[in-house]
């Protein structure tokens, strides 16, 4: 009996020592299973590409933190001087969609790449089945047609409307589980779109028809949409030259125009040189900014300070 007791005992000792083991391997798997580095796929969130900022605004107002969005144009860069990098191939690898504008020179001439790092990426081009501009206005204010599609669509509120539709629709696709959410999301930022329209409309109803010169075509939408003319050095965004450098400086002159908007990310030395000969002022603007609504009120506030 004393022998068996001794045995018990010995057995028991295993026993806890052995619970002691296992609940050290259980406690330990759990930890690695909840690192970063170990996280199960169907954890993450789904990833979708934007080609510029403003379209990453648009796709969180109706879907929230919902999914990883991968930026192509990172903030402060000039789409002329784009190029991709290893990190965003990784991301584009991961993306269900991308999201491009359109007609943007980077998404025509990095397309292939893009899509090659990911097959079976859907590509939605979101100027589709919108009100589209292919030609600006010259000096002698006649219109002229471009080589091109202008692409800044997203410079319009009407456009942005239906730009927010598509990619609504997309989303569903993605995330069909989200479809009230998402509709409810979509109307929200639509009743602020309008808002802002009236704002805007206001601001400019006593500027109708008047002039403005920018170096880069970036309002060519915003100005057809309040009623503005729009003029620029960058006819189709293609360098200026000296020919219509002096058009243009003969023609601000006679209307009386003392500014040119110039896009923050440009180089400013031409504006500059095209200011001095009117006798007048370089004013930066930012069309890329991911503050969508306030960027808006604030380039209405910039061309009513100086017409």
């Amino acid at each position: 009996m004393a022998g068996n007791r001794r045995i018990n005992q010995i057995y028991i000792l295993i026993m806890i020592k052995g619970t002691h083991i296992f609940l050290a391997l259980t406690i330990t798997y759990l930890v690695s299973c909840n690192s970063p580095n170990s996280r199960n796929k169907n954890d993450e969130k789904p990833v979708v590409t934007v080609s510029i900022l403003p379209l990453k605004t648009f796709v969180e107002e109706i879907a929230g933190n919902d999914f990883e969005i991968n930026l192509l144009l990172p903030p402060g860069s000039s789409p002329a001087n784009f190029t991709l990098v290893p990190s965003q191939l990784k991301n584009i690898s991961r993306s269900e969609v991308w999201f491009r504008i359109g007609h943007i020179g980077f998404e025509y001439s990095w397309r292939d790449k893009i899509e090659q790092a990911n097959r079976n990426m859907k590509v939605v081009n979101l100027s589709e089945g919108l009100d589209l501009i292919s030609d600006e206005y010259l000096p002698s204010g006649e219109k002229s047609k471009l080589a091109g599609i202008n692409p800044h669509t997203w410079l319009s509120p009407t456009l942005v409307k239906q730009m927010a539709s598509r990619i609504t629709e997309e989303l569903l696709l993605l995330n069909p589980e989200k479809k009230g959410e998402y509709q409810e999301n979509l109307a929200r930022f639509i009743a602020k779109i309008n808002e802002l329209e009236r704002e805007i409309k206001s601001a400019l109803k006593d500027f109708e028809n008047r002039q403005f010169i920018m170096f880069h075509p970036s309002l060519s939408y915003f100005a057809r949409e309040y009623g503005l003319v729009q003029y620029s050095l960058e006819p189709g965004g293609k360098e200026p030259t000296p020919q219509r450098m002096a058009a243009l400086v003969d023609f601000a002159k006679e209307a009386g125009i003392r500014a040119i908007y110039i896009q923050s990310d440009f180089d400013l030395e031409q504006a500059r040189v095209f200011a001095e000969e009117i006798d007048g002022e370089v004013v930066q603007m930012w069309p890329l900014n991911p503050a969508w609504f306030e960027n808006l009120r604030e380039i209405t506030e910039l061309l009513t300070e100086h017409f």
